[in-house]
């Protein structure tokens, strides 16, 4: 993971530091090296790994896993998909997905 932590209204958050190299960033499922290229695609692999669809939120796409307290939240639109957002996946189901510079 590389990119500058900021602290900006008490939160801190990894900003992605892409610099002049303008390399993409994917998503991988990593037990079937697939690249995620939706969410349909993405939310198979996160409901065989126990994330249920979240409902209260109207503007996010949101998983929670009961066994956890964890929660999920995407854009809706997958284009705005970020590598933030890639790397919350991650952290939360560590050997399953990656990040990936292409």
């Amino acid at each position: 993971m590389s990119g500058v932590w900021v602290f900006k209204n008490g939160v801190v958050r990894l900003e992605d530091c892409q610099g002049s190299s303008g390399r993409r960033k994917v998503l991988v499922h990593v037990p079937s090296n697939e690249v995620i290229t939706s969410y349909a695609v993405l939310e198979r692999k996160l409901h065989s790994l126990g994330w249920e669809r979240y409902y209260d939120d109207l503007d996010l796409l949101q998983y929670h896993k009961r066994s956890t307290v964890h929660l999920i939240s995407l854009p809706k639109d997958f284009n705005k998909l970020k590598p933030m957002h890639m790397y919350d996946i991650v952290v939360k189901n560590r050997n399953e997905f990656e990040v990936r510079d292409i």
